[in-house]
């Protein structure tokens, strides 16, 4: 087989408890590469049309890429995917950790998942055998528990796990799966998925002494690893503050999503910034696979009016101190840290988690939910106790908790009473926590994501309104963009959204860490250490853009259409204070946008990509198939 995978897909079948290894070759990896593209490939080759999240028809497919498992910062990540039970279209996250390189290093690209077990169940995946074992025991425990017990069973402290927690067992539409306990492959409600089919998780461990991942040209990977780490200025903030340092800042632009989005700024940031987090309750800093930078938090708390914080579970990253804290009006840093302990041991994605409480606070504040509905808990902004009560309930379906367990846009629909004026999400997703009316770009990549509203494969404004080194780099995906302000809307600053949006699609195709500060040409340089393809940037571009655009055709084939491609009104109303006041979105320009970005895709006015522009990318079996379909 060629470097940097192993040509070995694991099928299976939950149902019979079969499985089997299918091959695939060089020119399947290099036109679907591996994360993103190949789960795209599958869900709209192989999944029939109209199969609900929940049902045993759904595929769960769990996707390495080209570059995990290769020692050099980044790579330790993987990818997952399923119909999405949050958003009914195409659902894809990523996470880190050790998971994704074990799997590779057992001689594994990926796994494609269907059916549904009779009773609870993990993969026990080792020495190039699948194993079933029971996990009836496991039913009902959090990650932590479940992996000690896995590692305990089977004897061994090294073996990797991917898992899910109650919530996803509940079918909580945005459950996580949890990779080693505190990493999270976090959006669109992946562990909804595996808890519908009873797997409880997936344990892997490689032969010692075996499975390295063979490289083309190791002295390649070897210059990149050299490079970053003699470069720490680089990644300085992210190692000493992790992805939280930025929350300051947000705050002083007037982008740090504050009181369910009403708000831009946050008074008492200081008080929840990654920066007083590494004054307090920091205690080390740890890492993904073979990665220098070492950015993931880790917290303690021995006691406190909420309890202990586990270190086990790492710590708050900048999403979750948003969606927890400046989202929910809440200042407690200890209570933040608690609410992402229970987030990992529950196996959530904070990001909604966040989103469904806020949601339920403003209703409550607004008279939409009575005392009545809130089972006596005080759900206002700014009352930690009752974000940790609510995330309890939500978890056990419990009263409103299994409302909000379905997600802001169909918890609404149930409120009614005008909650949806408050549901802060697009197509289905919870809205991360970046302010479109700062990132006006950022908004417009959140209505035309294939995943609903996410900020991974997106442009962040902010970062391009200089010419400098990130402007360099965009110069070198099209060399016609330039530097534009954030409030930009024009064409020129869509050129930019397309560009920088579609090399995110091929960072989580090829599954790269998207924090790590390496150049286009970098990664390009990267890649082809790796596979030995001598590809240049241009191509791993149209990576990117073709698992996008087979991405929107299953959505567009399982009935999303252009018309739901919209922000919430909120984004186009101005605020009433702080340091963006009297800001709003334009609508009109917007919508322009939006179309915009449709036309240099490659799509028509409503959103469908042309016959031509698949067979440029050459996809066309997929609108083929589509067509056939209708």
């Amino acid at each position: 087989m060629g470097y940097g995978y192993t040509g070995r897909i694991l099928r299976v079948d939950l149902t019979n408890r079969k499985s089997e290894v299918e091959t695939r070759d060089d020119d399947f990896f290099r036109t679907y590469l591996g994360g993103r593209g190949m789960v795209a490939y599958y869900l709209l080759k192989e999944l029939p049309r109209g199969v609900e999240p929940f049902s045993p028809e759904n595929m769960l497919i769990f996707a390495a890429g080209p570059l995990t498992g290769a020692a050099v910062s980044g790579q330790g990540r993987n990818g997952a995917g399923a119909r999405s039970p949050l958003t009914d279209g195409f659902g894809n996250a990523e996470g880190g950790g050790y998971w994704g390189a074990e799997l590779k290093r057992a001689r594994l690209d990926g796994i494609v998942v269907s059916g549904r077990a009779d009773k609870p169940v993990y993969l026990w995946i080792h020495d190039g055998v699948a194993e079933f074992r029971d996990a009836s025991h496991l039913w009902g425990k959090t990650t932590g528990e479940a992996e000690d017990i896995i590692r305990a069973e089977l004897n061994d402290r090294a073996i990797r796990t991917a898992l899910i927690g109650p919530a996803g067992e509940k079918r909580v539409r945005f459950a996580a799966i949890v990779n080693d306990r505190s990493h999270v492959v976090g959006r669109n409600g992946l562990g909804a998925v595996m808890g519908s089919k009873n797997l409880k998780g997936i344990a892997v461990r490689a032969t010692p002494g075996k499975g390295k991942v063979e490289l083309a040209h190791p002295e390649g990977v070897q210059a990149l690893a050299k490079w970053m780490g003699s470069h720490p200025e680089l990644v300085a903030g992210l190692h000493d503050h992790g992805t939280a340092r930025i929350l300051r800042s947000l705050s002083k632009a007037g982008g740090l999503p504050s009181y369910n989005f009403r708000d831009g700024h946050f008074d008492a940031n200081e008080k929840i910034t990654g920066q007083t987090m590494s004054a307090t309750i920091l205690v080390k800093q740890e890492t993904c696979y073979a990665c220098a930078v070492r950015c993931k938090r880790v917290v303690r708390v021995d006691a406190s009016d909420h309890g202990s914080v586990d270190p086990l579970y790492g710590g708050p990253e900048y999403e979750t101190l948003a969606a927890f804290g400046s989202l929910e009006g809440i200042d407690d840093l200890i209570a933040l840290a608690k609410a992402n302990e229970l987030a990992a041991a529950y196996g959530y994605d904070t990001i909604s988690l966040g989103n469904v409480i806020a949601f339920a606070m403003e209703c409550a504040g607004e008279g939409i939910l009575s005392p009545k509905d809130l089972d006596g808990i005080e759900l206002r902004f700014g009352n930690a106790r009752a974000m940790l009560a609510m995330i309890d309930k939500i978890t056990r379906r419990e009263g409103l908790g299994d409302v909000l367990a379905e997600g802001v846009a169909r918890a609404a629909q149930t409120i009614g009473r005008g909650a949806e004026e408050f549901a802060m999400q697009v197509h289905g997703q919870e809205i991360p926590m970046h302010e479109p009316r700062l990132k006006r770009g950022l908004g417009l990549g959140y209505v035309v994501s294939p995943t609903g509203a996410d900020h991974n494969h997106n442009f962040h404004d902010t970062s391009y309104t200089k010419e400098g080194d990130l402007a360099q780099q965009l110069r070198e995906l099209d060399p016609l963009v330039h530097a534009l302000p954030a409030d930009d809307l024009s064409a020129d600053k869509v050129r930019m959204v397309v560009a920088l949006s579609n090399w995110m699609h091929f960072w989580d195709s090829a599954v790269m860490c998207q924090f790590l500060p390496y150049s286009p040409q970098q990664l390009t340089d990267l890649m082809n250490a790796v596979t030995g393809w001598n590809a240049d940037t241009q191509e791993y571009l149209r990576m990117g853009e073709r698992a996008a655009t087979l991405a929107r055709l299953y959505n567009l084939r399982e009935g999303w259409k252009s018309e739901q491609d919209r922000l919430p009104k909120r984004f186009f109303q101005a605020f009433t204070s702080g340091p963006l006041k009297g800001t709003a979105l334009p609508q009109d320009q917007f919508a322009a946008a939006t179309r915009e970005y449709y036309h240099q895709m490659g799509w028509d006015d409503n959103g469908v990509p042309t016959p031509a522009r698949l067979t440029e990318l050459g996809i066309a079996w997929a609108g083929e198939q589509r067509a056939a379909e209708r």
